[in-house]
């Protein structure tokens, strides 16, 4: 029963648009985040902001278009809750988003209401950057308090060693080879870049990624997964400032005549880097430089494995949590 449920565990993302006329809101709310645009007068940032909303909205909004006029990436949210609420109806399974509804102020309000006395607030990010786990985090803290909401907390900021998801992705992996042989691909995993500058500040995003292949390098030995090459790449950089590199655009090219398997391995959700960028312009891309296979493999979405990976991190960290106390 709803008025059973004391627990709550509330999924942290960015969000995306959920139709064409919200992707102004979308870049509006992310240009205005401090941690994406750290410019420490917010009335410059909204200024700065605002020009580059105009400059990239009907690109934005056409991208959008092509893969069905809204993100992936909210549906795909709301199906996990509902794959965790099969597996553990006691618990009240919700979502809040950066930049897109619902927002952490509505659903601070909703989880108020319900009378619930303990929060798992449950990052969507399996690495850790300011960008995205604190600036989600700080987000939903602070809607806490303006509604004067203080139940007992429990923060998931990463978890890209758990052993679940690991698997999780190599799942994912074997998925989008359809029985072929790995032997003959080249696999990338590609990752969301971030201005180099946010590394030498001290975020720990990149060395995560770097550990969490490192890991799943390992795990390929233990199954017998072999692959022609592995590497690492950056997407979806914006602007003249430098980014991590190597650019996923520029290494392309160098797959020439080659399978080339990509894994998005900085998301857990299909989103428009995902479902665009990856498997839209940069399948063009492969395209035109001859390489002969290009493969996307998909997200953990709302797969059961990773609805059981979660709730396995959710009651560790709980449980250690109440070690603690």
């Amino acid at each position: 029963m709803e008025s059973e449920q004391k627990i709550a565990v509330v999924l942290l993302n960015m969000g995306g648009p959920n139709s064409l006329f919200e992707v102004k809101t979308f870049l509006k709310n992310m240009f205005n985040d401090p941690y994406i645009l750290p410019i420490k007068s917010a009335f410059l940032r909204s200024v700065v902001g605002s020009f580059i909303v105009n400059k990239r909205l009907e690109e934005a909004q056409s991208n959008y278009q092509k893969i069905g006029g809204k993100s992936p990436l909210v549906g795909h949210t709301f199906a996990l809750c509902e794959a965790l609420s099969a597996l553990k109806p006691e618990y009240y399974f919700t979502y809040a988003m950066r930049y897109t509804p619902p927002f952490a102020g509505m659903v601070a309000q909703d989880l108020k209401g319900r009378g619930i006395k303990e929060v798992v607030l449950f990052s969507m990010y399996p690495h850790f950057s300011y960008t995205t786990t604190v600036s989600s985090m700080q987000d939903i803290l602070r809607a806490f308090r303006e509604c004067a909401f203080s139940p007992k907390m429990v923060q998931v900021e990463r978890y890209y060693k758990e052993k679940a998801y690991n698997l999780a992705v190599l799942e994912r992996i074997k998925n989008a080879l359809n029985g072929e042989d790995s032997k003959d691909f080249h696999l990338v995993f590609s990752a969301h870049s971030l201005p180099k500058r946010n590394i030498e500040n001290g975020d720990p995003y990149q060395k995560e990624i770097l550990e969490n292949v490192a890991i799943l390098e390992s795990l390929f030995k233990e199954c017998g997964l072999e692959f022609a090459s592995i590497k690492v790449a950056y997407q979806s950089k914006i602007g003249p400032i430098k980014w991590l590199e190597p650019n996923l655009q520029d290494v392309l090219p160098k797959y020439k005549g080659k399978k080339l398997l990509i894994y998005p391995i900085a998301f857990t959700m299909d989103n428009s880097e995902t479902d665009f960028e990856l498997s839209c312009q940069y399948k063009e891309v492969a395209q035109k430089v001859g390489i002969v296979d290009y493969r996307v493999a998909r997200c953990l979405n709302s797969g059961v494995d990773f609805a059981e990976c979660v709730l396995g991190i959710v009651e560790k960290y709980k449980e250690s949590n109440k070690e603690n106390e």
